[in-house]
């Protein structure tokens, strides 16, 4: 009985010592962390001009607007100045404006010869004209014809911290006075409407690149 104590006191003292032992074991271990922070990058652009009357002289104090009317006479020059502003915080860009110039008859070969390319004003160079289309199109039955000029802006405007305005693509409009009362007439109704794109510059080796990926 005294020798099965004994056994007994060393048994229990060994589990003692193992407990401790294991008890204080520890892995060598490490922990690391990477947190990727993703910030939504933007191209932002405004597109205005300046508010005139219906004779296209420009109304004093007036805020830029988005619309205009004009009452057509041969010889006469109004004020158009479509300009566009690269928003502050866009990132690196190309911008061009599309200028649709739509009249509610079909346009004869005669009239498409006169001087329709030349009665916007005050073009700055900055803006290359880069396509030029006519097209007949229909509506309700009735044909009509449609004028779309390309014009991009010559260089890539870089990343901006602040509104960045672009010389305007052009300052006026003037019937040619070679245009009578008559050739107004047959022109009919005439709407010109002006929009403006932009589209990131990274990721493109050139405007060209990034123009045909634009939808």
């Amino acid at each position: 009985m005294k020798k099965f104590k004994a056994l007994l006191v060393v048994a229990c003292a060994l589990l003692l010592v193992a407990a401790s032992v294991f008890g204080t074991m520890a892995y060598l271990t490490s922990t690391d962390t990477v947190t990727n922070t993703f910030t939504v990058g933007k191209v932002a652009i405004k597109l205005d001009e300046a508010k005139v009357d219906a004779d296209g002289k420009p109304v004093a104090n007036a805020e830029r607007v988005k619309e205009n009317s004009y009452k057509l006479l041969p010889g006469h020059t109004y004020t158009k100045d479509p300009t566009v502003t690269v928003e502050a915080g866009s990132e690196a860009s190309y911008v061009r404006q599309m200028v649709t110039v739509t009249f509610d008859k079909v346009l004869t070969d005669a009239q498409l010869a006169t001087q329709l390319d030349g009665i916007f004003t005050g073009h700055d160079a900055k803006w290359v004209r880069n396509d030029k289309k006519v097209e007949t199109k229909t509506k309700d039955g009735a044909e009509y014809t449609v004028i779309t000029y390309e014009y991009r802006y010559k260089d890539k405007v870089p990343a901006t911290t602040t509104n960045t305005k672009l010389p305007a693509l052009f300052t006026g409009i003037k019937v040619p006075e070679t245009w009578t009362n008559e050739t107004l007439a047959a022109f009919g109704n005439i709407e010109i409407n002006i929009v403006a794109h932009a589209i990131q510059a990274d990721g493109f080796d050139n405007a060209d690149d990034a123009w045909a990926a634009f939808k």
